[in-house]
C-alpha cells in the first residue's frame, strides 16, 4: 500500500477510536453508578484506548514520512499529527490533506476502480 493510501487508513482508524473512546467508552467508564452493569462495560471499552495509541504512533510515523516526502511546513505537519488527539479533527483534516495532495501531486492518488 502506498503512503497516501496508508495515511488515509490510518486516518479513519484513529478517528473512530478516538470517537468512540470518548463519547461512549469515556462517559460509560465515569457517569454510571460505581459497579453497574454500564460503569463495567465502560470500563471495558476503555481498553480501546490502548487500541488507539498503538494506532496514533503508526499513524504519527506515516505522517511524518508523508510531509517530508511532500514538502508540507511544519505547521501543517503539527496541525495533521495533533489532529489525532482532538476528537472528530481528525476527518477534517484527512479531508483537508486528501484536497491538497490531489491537487499538488495528483500522481500519488490511485485511480478509483470502475
Amino acid at each position: 500500500m502506498k503512503l497516501f493510501q496508508t495515511y488515509r487508513v490510518l486516518a479513519f482508524i484513529v478517528g473512530v477510536l478516538l470517537a468512540f473512546c470518548s463519547f461512549v467508552a469515556l462517559p460509560l467508564r465515569y457517569l454510571p453508578t460505581q459497579g453497574s452493569n454500564l460503569q463495567q462495560l465502560g470500563e471495558t471499552l476503555s481498553l480501546l484506548w490502548i487500541a488507539h495509541g498503538w494506532v496514533f504512533m503508526a499513524y504519527v510515523v506515516v505522517t511524518f514520512l508523508l510531509s517530508r516526502k511532500l514538502r508540507w511546513s511544519i505547521v501543517f505537519t503539527l496541525l495533521n499529527l495533533a489532529a489525532g488527539l482532538i476528537p472528530l479533527l481528525i476527518f477534517w483534516m484527512e479531508h483537508q490533506v486528501n484536497l491538497k495532495v490531489r491537487a499538488e501531486h495528483p500522481e500519488l492518488v490511485t485511480p478509483s476502480a470502475v
